[in-house]
């Protein structure tokens, strides 16, 4: 019996110190094991691509959930909490994940019952067990086809009436041979649809140059006062022939940078209009002045106004408030177009105000030229934007 508690003992001192030994060792083998990382779930460079790209970029993971998304594609609102908006995009995910192959899809978008519609394009393809969503907004793109081929859906008809017009009158001129009556009548027809078509082919040839509202090259000193003078007198007779009275009121030295040929057809073209559609007895006033750092011109009449609900309307191209009359005295609808290009092209505004049967105000705006300024025109005119470069790393922050 002696002898067993010396024994216990030695067991349990050997149990002991094989316990601090595993533990030990334990302990040295988590000491020098390297974690391994988890595997990204975006690849590596992904994120970076993604930041640069020009397209909205979506990359969808394999449970549909978005891993990373481009800012573009945000304010695009193709991703909401981290998941693919559109659900026609979504089923177009699914299947190139099945099958591997690239598609392309035209979606409509609409962000809230006011907003307008956008027109997207998307590709979507695999990516390295991913799933990537390239998009561009096409809106712009589809509203200008639209407003191409409704012009010239425009300009064919109208183009058919005088033509039309000038074909049926040399046929009435031809078997009038013998009526020297008939036949100055006919001229006389003739001439006047020829005049009216050529002046819809002159404002069509300028409206084709001026609709892309790009600044003016080399622009001049353009004297204001003179140049309502000369609109002005461009009307005197026909403004005669109708009892209309012509008013001005210009302040001196007035100057704006530009074409004096475009700014005389934009200001001619409202004081053209406003003699039109004034009654007999009528007024029609041109004032000009400062505003600031601008140039305001403003055509005032007494004539029949323009509704309400057409006033959004009327700098449309081939656009009449009144076509009876727009036909009668050869209007072609295209006028107060031309005057909104030629204003944007020159980095100013057209504006009206109107009250039917009370009349209208349009309102030419056009920077003002400072003549204590001793900086050129050009300079004015094209002066160096500022350019900030930033790294992909800074956009993103």
């Amino acid at each position: 019996m002696d002898n067993i508690g010396p024994l216990v003992t030695l067991l349990l001192g050997a149990v002991l110190g094989g316990l601090v030994v595993w533990w030990w060792r334990l302990r040295e083998h988590q000491r020098v094991t390297v974690p391994v990382p988890p595997e990204p779930a975006v690849p590596p460079g992904v994120a970076s691509l993604l930041t640069i790209l020009p397209s909205s970029a979506v990359l969808v993971g394999d449970d549909d959930s978005v891993l990373d998304a481009s800012a573009p594609a945000l304010a695009l609102g193709l991703v909401r909490n981290d998941r693919l908006m559109p659900p026609q995009l979504l089923e177009v995910v699914r299947s190139v994940r099945r099958d591997g192959r690239i598609r392309d899809l035209e979606l409509v978008l609409r962000r809230s019952r006011s907003a307008l519609s956008l027109q997207v394009t998307a590709r979507v393809a695999p990516l390295g067990g991913l799933v990537l969503v390239l998009a561009e907004d096409r809106t712009h793109e589809r509203r200008v086809e639209v407003i191409r081929r409704d012009f010239v859906a425009n300009v064919s008809h109208e183009l058919k009436t005088p033509v039309g017009a000038l074909t049926l009158l040399s046929e009435a001129v031809a078997e009038a041979a013998d009526d020297p009556a008939a036949v100055r009548r006919f001229a006389g027809r003739m001439h006047s649809e020829s005049g009216r078509l050529s002046r819809l082919v002159q404002q069509i040839i300028a409206l084709s140059r001026l609709q892309g509202d790009e600044l003016i090259h080399e622009p001049t000193s353009v004297d204001v006062g003179a140049l309502i003078d000369t609109s002005l007198d461009r009307v005197r007779t026909d403004a005669e022939a109708r009892g209309v009275t012509l008013v001005s009121r210009v302040d001196p030295g007035l100057t704006v940078p530009g074409n004096p040929d475009q700014i005389l057809v934009a200001v001619s073209n409202l004081v053209d209009n406003a003699v039109v559609y004034s009654p007999e007895g009528g007024r029609v006033a041109v004032m000009a002045g400062h505003a600031r750092d601008r140039v305001t011109i403003t055509v005032s009449d007494q004539g029949i106004g323009i509704p309400h609900d057409e006033l959004d309307r009327i700098f449309e191209r081939f656009y009449r408030v009144d076509p009876a009359r727009a036909r009668a005295t050869g209007g072609t609808g295209l006028g107060l177009s031309i005057t909104k290009h030629i204003a944007a092209s020159h980095g100013g505004e057209v504006t009206v105000w109107s009250v039917e049967n009370q009349g209208s105000s349009f309102t030419l705006s056009l920077p003002a030229i400072n003549p204590e300024d001793t900086e050129s025109l050009s300079d004015l005119w094209s002066a160096p934007m500022a350019v900030e470069v930033r790294t992909p790393e800074e956009a993103s922050s």
